[in-house]
C-alpha cells in the first residue's frame, strides 16, 4: 500500500487529525521522519486535538451565545464588583462539575450578558455542551415546545446540558406555564447542571418578580442554595464606547 492510499483510507475513516500529521511527517526528508512507534504517538495526539478543536466549534454554534467573549476581555477590578482571581475561577469549569450557579446582577449596560457569554465561551472550550436563551426567547420556547409537541424532548435536552444561561432574567413577566417550566428546569438541574443568571433586578427582588409564593420560594431555593453572587457596578459600558 502507498502513502497516497493510506492518507485516502484516513480522510475515509474522518481520521482529519491523523491524516493532516501524517501528510505533514510525508514531506519531511527521510532521514528526519520518526521511528514507526513515535509517528503512531504523534498521530494519535494529533487526532485527539483535531477532535476536540472540532468539538470546541460544535458547543460555540449550537450554544447560540449572544457575545462572542473572551475571559481577558472582561473588564475586573474592585470597583465593579468583580476580581480578576475570581473570574479566573469561575472559568475553571469547576462550578460546572459542583452544579453550582452563578447569579449575576447589575444596572443596565453593565457587562453581565459580556460577562456570561464569557464564562460561556470559556465552558465551551472546557468541553461543556451549553446553552445560552435571552428570557424573551426562553419563554418563547416554552410557548413553542408545547405547541409542536416537543416540549418534553426540549426540557430533556435543558436538564442534559452542563450549563444553561438565562439572560435578562425579571425584565419580562412569567404567566402560570413559565413558572411551572422554570421550576422543573431547576428542579431537574439541581446539583446536576450549572446555570447561569443575569438581571437588573437583585436577587432579594426575584421572589416579588416570580409573583406566587409557593413556586418562588421553591424556584430561589434551588437557584440560591449553591450559587456565586456577582453585583456588578459602575457606569454603562455601552455608554463608554
Amino acid at each position: 500500500m502507498n502513502t497516497q492510499s493510506t492518507l485516502d483510507q484516513l480522510r475515509q475513516l474522518k481520521l482529519y487529525g491523523m491524516a493532516g500529521c501524517y501528510q505533514a511527517v510525508l514531506e519531511q526528508p527521510i532521514h528526519q521522519q520518526p521511528e514507526p512507534h513515535l509517528l503512531l504517538g504523534m498521530l494519535t495526539e494529533a487526532e485527539i486535538q483535531q477532535r476536540e478543536i472540532g468539538r470546541t466549534e460544535l458547543y460555540l454554534r449550537s450554544s447560540k451565545l449572544r457575545y462572542q467573549a473572551l475571559p481577558e476581555q472582561v473588564n475586573c477590578s474592585s470597583e465593579r464588583g468583580l476580581l480578576k482571581e475570581q473570574l479566573i475561577q469561575l472559568c475553571d469549569g469547576l462550578f460546572i462539575q459542583k452544579g453550582d450557579n452563578i447569579l449575576i446582577t447589575g444596572a443596565t449596560g453593565c457587562g453581565k450578558s459580556f460577562l456570561a457569554c464569557a464564562i460561556g465561551r470559556k465552558a465551551c472550550m472546557l468541553g461543556y455542551r451549553t446553552i445560552y436563551y435571552s428570557m424573551n426567547r426562553f419563554l418563547e420556547a416554552i410557548g413553542t415546545a408545547r405547541l409542536d409537541g416537543t416540549y418534553l424532548k426540549w426540557l430533556n435536552t435543558i436538564a442534559k446540558t452542563p450549563l444553561l444561561i438565562l439572560d435578562d432574567f425579571g425584565l419580562k413577566p412569567l404567566d402560570v406555564d413559565s413558572r411551572l417550566t422554570l421550576l422543573q428546569i431547576m428542579e431537574d438541574r439541581y446539583r446536576k447542571g450549572a446555570t447561569i443568571i443575569t438581571s437588573q433586578l437583585p436577587v432579594n427582588k426575584w421572589y416579588d418578580y416570580i409573583n406566587e409564593p409557593t413556586l418562588a420560594d421553591a424556584i430561589l431555593d434551588r437557584l440560591t442554595a449553591h450559587a456565586h453572587k456577582i453585583d456588578l457596578k459602575g457606569k454603562s459600558l455601552r455608554r463608554a464606547k
